[in-house]
């Protein structure tokens, strides 16, 4: 069929550009059943306020969510110290506000969907190449006639929840993005969180390394010899003031950044160190800590035969005998090397805390 001019276009109605629009792109319109033939019936009204209220479901949600994010307790509390149970519903809150909050916008989607939409089978012929001023021009006049078929022309109430709650949702999106810059996870300076682990010596205390026997108060603490050459045994920080307080004992334990593998290389391994951690080691006896700097998960797969201990989530490999270096994997810096050595009672002590953040490379941004 012939084009109709600039002048034929700017006098047709929409209904006309959109009928020539079908016909030049080749689309035929097999059926098209409205939902509601008849305006402002009980059922209708009924179905809009059913999807007006999932909007209004995520929207709380989703202020649930930012409320919770701004001003719930997220500073972290030793187990069984006053303010641990309302710090240790953080994270399930804000994972619960979230997920909900889009699932019920999904529901309200799929919902209005399925109310409102008009039911229509098109079927067209492909074409390919460019598309002219006329495909343009109809193009958007249709995109106007699916508007106008949503119905939230004609349906207040529904546009200004679903607004309402978009808007609410965007603020959730936003507070996710900046969220970590307006909180500082490096306040308090060398004493930050993020800086200070379990191996941190207070008022001169000695830090002892021990295993974990399975029973918990049970102290055992690790000598030279309790580890043969070529094996490693994972071992945490023990206080002799923590002795018979079960909570200190087991918050050591579960801290993320406790666990450290200590390994004894055999005699005649080469072994290079990293410059400044010359002496971190106690002959052939290194520790290392077992969080994988890539996303925190334990790099503790150890091959005694190329020692190499391996990350078993990203399969992150570190040359333990070359200061924990990445050879393989997605890591992107060594496992930190706790500084140890025997103390006069023969037992393997923690010199100093970790030199550097334990745990996956973003942990060390800060900010300025």
């Amino acid at each position: 069929m012939s084009e109709p001019s600039d002048r034929e276009l700017r006098e047709m109605s929409r209904e006309q550009l959109v009928e020539l629009g079908g016909e030049l792109d080749d689309v035929a319109i097999a059926s098209k059943t409205d939902n509601w033939p008849t305006r402002g019936t009980k059922p209708e009204k009924r179905a809009e306020r059913a999807v007006a209220a999932w909007f209004v479901v995520s929207g709380l949600l989703a202020l649930a969510f930012v409320l919770v994010y701004i001003l719930w307790p997220d500073r972290y509390v030793v187990p069984g110290q006053d303010g641990y149970v309302r710090y240790s519903w953080y994270t399930p809150l804000l994972g619960f506000t979230f997920g909900f909050s889009v699932l019920a916008l999904s529901i309200g989607v799929i919902a209005y969907q399925k109310n409102f939409y008009p039911d229509e089978v098109a079927v067209q012929q492909r074409h390919d190449g460019p598309a002219s001023e006329v495909q343009r021009v109809t193009a958007t006049a249709r995109f106007a006639e699916a508007g106008e078929d949503t119905g939230l022309g004609r349906r207040k109430l529904l546009r200004r929840v679903l607004l309402g709650a978009g808007a609410i949702f965007g603020v959730t999106a936003g507070t996710l993005a900046i969220g970590p810059f307006v909180r500082d996870p490096w306040q308090g300076g060398d004493n930050a969180a993020l800086w200070v682990t379990g191996w941190k010596s207070f008022n001169e205390e000695t830090v002892y390394l021990r295993i974990d026997t399975g029973v918990l108060g049970e102290i055992v603490r690790v000598r030279p010899e309790d580890i043969v050459p070529g094996s490693m045994m994972t071992v945490y920080p023990f206080r002799e003031s923590d002795r018979g307080d079960k909570e200190l004992l087991l918050a050591a334990e579960r801290a993320s950044d406790s666990p450290v593998m200590l390994i004894r290389f055999r005699p005649g391994t080469a072994i290079t160190h990293r410059p400044g951690q010359e002496d971190f080691h106690y002959g052939q006896y290194y520790a290392f800590s077992k969080i994988c700097t890539h996303l925190g998960c334990p790099a503790s797969l150890y091959d005694t035969q190329n020692n190499i201990s391996i990350c078993a989530c990203h399969y992150s490999a570190f040359a333990m005998n070359e200061g924990a270096r990445v050879v393989f994997g997605p890591a992107s810096r060594p496992l930190p090397q706790l500084s140890i050595t025997v103390n006069e009672e023969g037992y393997l002590i923690a010199r100093r805390d970790f030199v550097e953040p334990v745990g996956p490379t973003f942990w060390e941004w800060r900010a300025g």
